[in-house]
């Protein structure tokens, strides 16, 4: 038996730094969005085949913010930043697993994230 799938049901912007997310199974997640940022899975991000962090902190401006959110399929979501970048597809459940709250285990490292799960 297949797993349900947990997907976004709304997508908000809690404050101006501050992307929010209220989820399918009635969990409510928030993120920051420049550490969402950095957690970008694509291939200029993380290295494809040896799974190194690409993306350097430094480069990312503190006020980088979303421009733009697209579903892909129904299974993740393409964030178009105002650094333009605009290649990376955080699944659903890669984005749920960055969720920082008490119940999902606390705050995750962005760049630990992006090597660990791509």
């Amino acid at each position: 038996m297949a797993k349900p799938i947990v997907a976004p049901l709304e997508l908000f912007q809690a404050d101006a730094r501050t992307l929010g997310v209220k989820w399918s199974d009635g969990h409510a997640s928030r993120y920051d969005v420049r550490q969402l940022r950095l957690a970008c899975p694509c291939a200029h991000c993380i290295q494809e085949w040896t799974g190194e962090v690409m993306v350097k902190p430094e480069l990312i401006p503190a006020d980088v913010a979303p421009l733009d959110l697209e579903a892909v399929g129904n299974y993740g979501l393409r964030v178009q930043w105002s650094d333009g970048h605009a290649t990376g597809i955080y699944t659903y459940d890669r984005l749920r697993a960055f969720c920082g709250c008490a119940a999902c285990g606390g705050p995750k490292d962005p760049l630990t994230l992006g090597a660990a799960k791509r």
